[in-house]
């Protein structure tokens, strides 16, 4: 017979299971506790070690200005030496003949080539500046001379036709000799409004003649006529006809072409600067009668005429003298006085 239905055997059970010890509750062992990492405590050094030992913070807001200053000023040079200059060359004049049709009936102003090929042989941008009539009926405009002043970098006096006598107060001696007023007028304004706005000038043979008169110089009508002594400054040969000059002492183009004893320049005048204007030096003579054969103004950074025409002067020629240099001072002044 099984135990399970032995109720002696069901007690004796009861009996063994009341003698196991009861455990209460199996004790929690509390964890050892976390070492905490002991915190580095960084030396003190004070300011970041790239700002200097004294440094304030004016001292760097001032650096800092100053950097961005320079930062500016650069981009301001590299635009400065990229633009490509703007050179103004003031016009030859065609006046209408009387009973002419066409092109002949009308005013004309034009630019000789190799004037303009000289000028853009530095790589430089031309541009022929017209006379301005603002009481035009057909296309009023209300610009001013001094507006190409303005906005080109210097300008060139080409040659032409003679100075007008009456433009320094004289009467013509021949009719032959009475010049262009107009011309006058318009060129006169020109060279002002250059010199007022700081920009450099080139008087070229009409043109030194003109800075001349615009400072209250006058003029030799006729250099055969008025000096007799003096050798042949035009004939038939025209930019063929050439005579030696030099430099006198002081002179700045002196200096440039230093190499060459007798410098040897065309020559296409019958007229020339007789009385010098104001504020005027002398910076080329004629070897052989002392006539006038350049002029600076002393008080702008470049205003020059030469009597001579440089533009028909072979660059790098063995005859006549290379006028690259002045044409060089001339664009360098211009790129100085740009702004």
């Amino acid at each position: 017979m099984s135990d399970t239905h032995d109720p002696d055997a069901l007690k004796r059970v009861a009996a063994d299971i009341d003698a196991v010890p009861v455990v209460d509750a199996v004790p929690v062992i509390d964890a050892a506790p976390v070492s905490k990492t002991p915190e580095v405590k960084r030396p003190d050094n004070g300011p970041s070690r790239y700002l200097e030992p004294n440094d304030t913070p004016w001292s760097l807001t001032w650096r800092v200005l100053a950097a961005r200053f320079q930062s500016l000023s650069d981009q301001v040079g590299r635009r400065i030496m990229q633009r490509t200059l703007k050179i103004g060359v003031s016009a030859r004049i065609f006046h209408p003949e009387s009973g002419a049709r066409g092109l002949r009936s009308k005013t004309l102003q034009y630019l000789e080539e190799s004037i303009a090929q000289w000028v853009m042989s530095r790589d430089v941008l031309v541009f022929m500046i017209p006379t301005v009539n603002i009481n035009g009926l057909l296309r009023p405009s209300n610009i001013r001379l001094r507006d190409y002043a303005k906005h080109l970098d210097g300008l060139v006096l080409q040659g032409g036709a003679d100075v007008s006598p009456q433009s320094y107060s004289e009467a013509a001696t021949r009719p032959e000799w009475a010049g262009d007023r107009t011309r006058d007028m318009y060129e006169l304004e020109l060279l002002h409004e250059f010199i007022e706005a700081g920009k450099p000038v080139l008087g070229i043979c009409r043109g030194c003649q003109l800075i001349n008169v615009a400072f209250g110089g006058t003029l030799y009508q006729d250099i055969a006529s008025d000096v007799p002594t003096a050798i042949e400054h035009v004939n038939d040969l025209y930019d063929n006809h050439r005579h030696v000059i030099h430099f006198p002492k002081g002179s700045s183009l002196g200096p440039l072409f230093a190499p060459q004893p007798a410098p040897l320049v065309n020559s296409i005048h019958h007229q020339a600067v007789k009385d010098l204007g104001r504020d005027l030096s002398i910076e080329a003579i004629s070897g052989e009668d002392n006539i006038v054969e350049a002029i600076r103004y002393r008080k702008a950074r470049f205003v020059m005429g030469l009597q001579w025409h440089p533009e028909f002067h072979h660059a790098g020629g063995n005859e006549l003298l290379d006028c690259t240099p002045i044409l060089d001072q001339f664009l360098r002044a211009a790129r100085e006085t740009r702004f």
